[in-house]
């Protein structure tokens, strides 16, 4: 049996993927076992050094407000920036060269600069142009370069999404006179939206991750700052590292199960119900189809 990418592996070929899935394994058991090692005789493994993880000072004084933090940045971005590209993905698709050429330029200058970048200028235009406290700026600076990069990223992904679409989408509805808004608002947008979701999501994932450079480089108290702050205290630098990636993959594990959850849901909303129709219904549906034939006949002579 054979697919349109590649054949279906044999016998040999099954035999060697085992062997290669069984070695594979057994390199990354050796991995974690040197790590284990390693810490362990580096007195990292100690009660001691995980035992504040067991208190709620650690977790009420440092991990939860950088953790709410984190998540705060997170949200304005992703609310900020997902509109945002939106808007700028459909208008590089526009007809109009004075909508078409600006968008494009947008998109190209801040998707080529790096984020922590965005980020440092953002901060030095508050610091000298604005009358945003300190404590609020670094948030204001990290949301902004976020915004702005993730924002550029975004319209590539649903111009992309909207392109994947058969041109018999647009064609259909030219026919039958919509005109483009109609058409993107009605048509494209709703079945390239399942189609855009994994990238959008990845996308999101990193809006999240790249929360935790403004607290390296601007002071924000996000997670990985006040994880800082509490293994000065503590003196437990790896396992307060391990805990904090232990937190990230969580919250990027909910936010990826959910986007899998909403995609399965868009899905299935768009099949028909499939529901079957029982003898008596057909035999009802089909009088009724024959005595409105012969109604009409009727009608019609007379």
């Amino acid at each position: 049996m054979t697919s349109v990418l590649y054949d279906a592996p044999g016998p040999r070929a099954k035999r060697r993927n085992v062997l290669f899935s069984v070695v594979f394994f057994v390199l990354l058991a050796l991995l974690l076992w040197w790590v284990w090692r390693t810490m362990d005789d580096k007195g990292q493994l100690e009660w001691a050094l995980w035992k504040p993880f067991t208190t709620s000072e650690a977790w009420t004084t440092y991990l939860l407000p950088g953790l709410a933090d984190t998540l705060k940045a997170a949200a304005l971005s992703m609310v900020i920036a997902l509109p945002l590209g939106a808007v700028l993905g459909i208008a590089r698709m526009s007809d109009h060269r004075w909508v078409r050429i600006p968008a494009g330029a947008v998109v190209e200058f801040f998707r080529a600069i790096p984020v922590l970048l965005l980020m440092l200028f953002a901060n030095e235009f508050y610091v000298r142009s604005t009358g945003i406290p300190s404590d609020e700026r670094p948030l204001y600076a990290v949301v902004t370069g976020l915004v702005l990069y993730n924002a550029s990223v975004l319209a590539e992904i649903v111009r992309a999404g909207i392109l994947s679409l058969p041109k018999g989408q647009s064609e259909a509805a030219m026919a039958i006179g919509l005109r483009k808004s109609q058409t993107m608002s009605s048509i494209l947008l709703p079945q390239a939206v399942t189609a855009m979701l994994p990238a959008i999501v990845s996308q999101l994932v990193v809006i999240v991750k790249d929360t935790a450079l403004g607290g390296v480089m601007l002071g924000f108290t996000e997670l990985l700052n006040t994880r800082s702050t509490l293994a000065a205290n503590y003196a437990n630098v790896i396992p307060s590292f391990i805990v904090v990636a232990v937190i990230f993959i969580i919250l990027n594990f909910i936010l990826t199960s959910f986007a899998s959850w909403l995609e399965g849901r868009l899905r299935r909303s768009k099949r028909s119900t499939g529901a079957v129709l029982g003898a008596d219904k057909v035999d009802d549906v089909n009088a009724a189809e024959v005595g409105g034939t012969f109604g009409t006949g009727a009608g019609g002579s007379i």
